[in-house]
């Protein structure tokens, strides 16, 4: 009896235990999640006694992520659910989203003073995915990858395993989240330390010049999440360079940068196969293929993504707006004033897109001021960023999805002080044919208009085009002056060449601002029908570029106006920055007597009250400047070739003689008889400008340029290779007959000058004849081994000869300069001599 009565009250005492503990596990409160499903438990169910042989089951062990969850925090959901407890941030992705690319573009949000950079400007771009290696680690990768092939061909495993793309930042995956398919990850440290994701690059650091970052001063500040982007905005602080603690006296610095991480498209746009005869940025991948014998390399352009609303109607020639139009919207920090001209340089790319079959395809419009869901730094929106800049620029880059080329976005940066540029320009080039450019400031309506014209150029460059420098040469000189034909036609076939404004036409012309301003043209219709029409009917790329290659030679044979011959950086002078027109000679010599006129009147139009010459000499550097442009234009006609990409052409050709000999001639007009003209003792007095030092800097230069053994080697090799070229003997011949002139002007400076030049030539001459042995040696020099110094040598004789000759009458200073030059003649000669003998 004893026994069993003591076997119950323990069997009773068990289960009392039981219930307190099952009690006690309902009781715990469970944290509530607004973003996730928490498990319901009904109590109300009555329990069963546990068994007396079943031990009881222990509580469920908390996961990492239950016990995080605990913790108070902020939910948003967007492309990612971000999670921000207590000091750290998180990014909650389902496994959809792994594998998927990405943008990452980091911009500055905010700049110490006197930086070098502004906010707005970008500092990294790239595309970035997130790639699961197991249930704990999500790594990301960066997309770097140019090669491809099908993924039916055989080789495709081959170069799957060849191109493995970086991994640049793994994360912890928190485990134990009850939603499935999601991966929360922690993502504050990449975020506050620098990489070349999100931070500054190590290329940037160098430029700046800034020192280490400061840990405990640098933040996360804001994390956004939007439908198909985030945004992420950090505090950085760090060691600042001697020029900064001078500035602050701090020692330190501190910036904002802002990164969107934007959803690209999960199928990339159709590439789209660079044609080298139409000037689009194009980036260059390579394509592997069983059927191959040779790899294929191929560029695709980058281009904004059009597609017709209604393409029935596109396809049979009706204008039809585009599904997305490209849209760029004016910071608000603009001055109000220069908003609609802002404006008006964007639209006025609408006449080239109606080319392409598309209407109302861009469009300018000012920032909202009450839409909270938009930032100016938010990698959605095109913007053209307002900049206080001392800097006179403007530039539009733009950022692309590196699988298609297809443009994401782009904020074009516009530097306040870029006006000023703008009134030199204007000024220098058409102050004697436009009234209105004859004073300091500029009336709004015609600052207004140049604004918008530098507001097409660039907005062209975001659009995809890259300069086309030979655009000015498809219009002749004389056309230039034709006021009819050039306000009808424009004085460039496209807005994309630097050919700024009409200096060629003369007062007596009467041409309006139309004839004098570059606009968007016949080169830049062609090449944005070119780049943006809408041709699905192709299979493929490669189907779509000989199709378009097909075309393109039709079209380029019947309209040389269409001609895109580069960015002024190669050898062909008819492709150069600042020129005009199809002879260098004959518009340089126009614009050098428009600038005889800017030079009369500048003090007059530049004139401020209390003695003050601020103006006077910024203007007058201008001129001085334009002038010097106008000489390096002729000067790449000697020597050069010309490169062809049109129909019908040789891909080379060598400048014609005639027209190397005319370059010579502009030389001995303009540059080596001193010009005076530019330099009046008015403007000198008032600027503190040394003439006779700078007419000596200036025909130094030309002549080094003319006499450098290169050159001589490009007139001797082209010689060889056609009975048509330039000739070197001829070619030195010329060259003397323009420096070798009677020292007998009547104004005694171009007497001085030209005796410095004379002294010029001859070093020059010796430099190639007895060069140093480093000269010999440098890195890059040309070859000494050169029929072209026997030439030297012989001309050299010549020389001698001349000066033996002037000697002989010669009185005064000029007497004692032939003698020098005979005696310097001499030692050349016995240098040289004296070297043949030591060999």
């Amino acid at each position: 009896m004893g026994i069993k009565k003591t076997i119950g009250c323990l069997v009773v005492a068990l289960a009392l235990g039981y219930q307190a503990q099952a009690k006690s596990a309902f009781a715990i409160k469970v944290q509530k999640d607004s973003t996730s499903q928490t498990a319901k438990v009904d109590t109300t169910k009555a329990k069963k006694p546990m068994p007396m042989n079943v031990k009881p089951t222990p509580p469920k062990k908390e996961t990492d992520y239950e016990r995080l969850m605990k913790d108070s925090g902020t939910v948003v959901k967007g492309l990612f659910t971000v999670r921000h407890i207590k000091d750290k941030w998180y990014f909650e992705m389902h496994d959809s989203m792994v594998g998927r690319y990405f943008m990452a573009v980091t911009r500055f949000a905010s700049v110490p003073q006197g930086f070098g950079k502004f906010s707005g400007e970008m500092v990294n771009e790239d595309a970035i995915y997130f790639e699961k290696r197991d249930d704990k680690t999500m790594l990301l990768r960066t997309f770097v990858r140019t090669q491809e092939a099908n993924e039916k061909d055989r080789i495709y495993l081959s170069l799957k395993q060849s191109t493995t793309d970086p991994i640049v930042a793994a994360f912890p995956i928190v485990a134990g989240n009850p939603q499935k398919g999601m991966n929360l990850i922690e993502v504050t440290g990449f975020f506050v330390r620098d990489n070349n994701i999100v931070g500054i690059n190590r290329t940037l650091f160098e430029k700046t010049k800034i020192g280490g970052q400061m840990p405990d001063r640098t933040f996360i500040d804001t994390v956004k999440t939007y439908p198909i982007n985030i945004e992420v905005q950090t505090t950085r602080t760090y060691g600042a360079s001697p020029s900064f603690v001078r500035a602050s006296g701090t020692g330190s610095i501190t910036l904002a940068l802002n990164t969107s991480i934007v959803e690209l498209p999960k199928v990339p746009m159709r590439k789209r196969i660079w044609d080298t005869r139409v000037g689009y940025f194009a980036y260059p991948y390579t394509i592997f293929s069983d059927e191959q014998r040779k790899s294929q390399r191929e560029m695709f352009i980058a281009r904004f993504k059009l597609v017709p609303k209604d393409v029935k109607r596109y396809q049979r020639g009706e204008l039809v707006e585009p599904v997305k139009p490209i849209v760029f919207y004016i910071d608000p920090a603009t001055p109000k004033k220069w908003v609609p001209y802002l404006i008006k340089g964007i639209n006025d790319w609408n006449v080239a897109f109606e080319a392409a079959g598309f209407k109302n395809a861009i469009q300018g419009k000012e920032w909202p001021t009450n839409d909270p869901s938009m930032s100016l730094d938010d990698a959605r929106f095109n913007v053209v960023r307002y900049l206080p800049s001392e800097a006179e620029n403007a530039y539009g880059p733009h950022v692309k999805d590196p699988r298609s080329g297809e443009i994401i976005e782009s904020h074009i940066c516009w530097f306040h002080n870029v006006m000023n540029l703008l009134t030199k320009w204007y000024m220098v080039q058409c102050g004697p044919l436009d009234k209105r450019a004859r004073k300091m400031e500029f009336d709004d309506k015609l600052m207004g208009e140049l604004i918008r014209f530098v507001s097409s150029h660039e907005v062209g460059h975001t659009l995809g085009l890259r300069h086309n420098m030979s655009a000015s040469y498809a219009t002749p000189v004389e056309k230039l002056r034709d006021k009819a034909w050039v306000e009808k036609h424009g004085h460039t076939a496209s807005i994309m060449d630097y050919a700024r404004f009409n200096y060629v036409a003369q007062p007596e012309d009467n041409i309006s601002e139309r004839g004098l301003f570059p606009r968007v043209n016949d080169y830049d219709k062609w090449a944005i029908k070119w780049g943006y029409q809408y041709r699905p009917e192709f299979k493929d790329e490669l189907a779509e570029k000989e199709k378009l290659m097909t075309e393109t030679t039709a079209i380029l044979a019947k309209n040389p106006r269409l001609w895109f011959g580069g960015e002024g950086t190669n050898e062909d002078p008819r492709a150069q920055r600042e020129d005009l027109g199809d002879d260098n000679v004959k518009a340089s010599d126009y614009g050098v007597k428009n600038l005889q006129r800017v030079i009369a009147n500048l003090p007059q139009w530049t004139r401020q009250d209390n003695d003050q010459y601020d103006d006077l000499r910024e203007m007058y550097t201008a001129v001085r400047q334009q002038f010097s442009r106008y000489f390096g234009h002729v000067a790449k006609n000697i020597g050069g070739r010309y490169i062809n990409n049109m129909p019908g052409t040789l891909p080379y050709e060598i400048v014609p003689a005639e027209k190397q000999k005319a370059a010579i001639d502009y030389f001995g007009r303009q540059v080596f008889d001193a010009p005076l003209w530019l330099y009046p003792a008015d403007l000198t007095a008032k600027t503190g400008v040394d003439a006779n030092n700078e007419i000596a800097k200036m025909q130094s230069v030309a002549l080094n340029s003319m006499l450098s053994l290169g050159l001589l080697n490009a007139v001797y090799n082209n010689s060889q290779a056609s009975s048509k070229a330039y000739r070197l003997e001829n070619y030195l011949n010329d060259l003397f007959d323009k420096v070798w002139t009677p020292l007998n002007a009547s104004q005694e400076l171009k007497n001085s000058s030209r005796r410095t030049l004379q002294r010029n030539y001859v070093e020059r001459l010796n430099s190639i004849l007895n060069p140093e042995d480093k000269e010999k040696t440098a890195a890059g020099a040309p070859a000494f081994n050169t029929d072209a110094r026997l030439y030297v040598a012989q001309h050299l004789d010549k020389l001698e000869a001349y000066l033996k000759e002037q000697a002989q009458s010669a009185t005064g200073i000029n007497a004692l300069h032939y003698a020098d030059l005979v005696r310097q003649v001499k030692q050349i000669k016995e240098q040289r001599e004296h070297g043949r003998n030591n060999r």
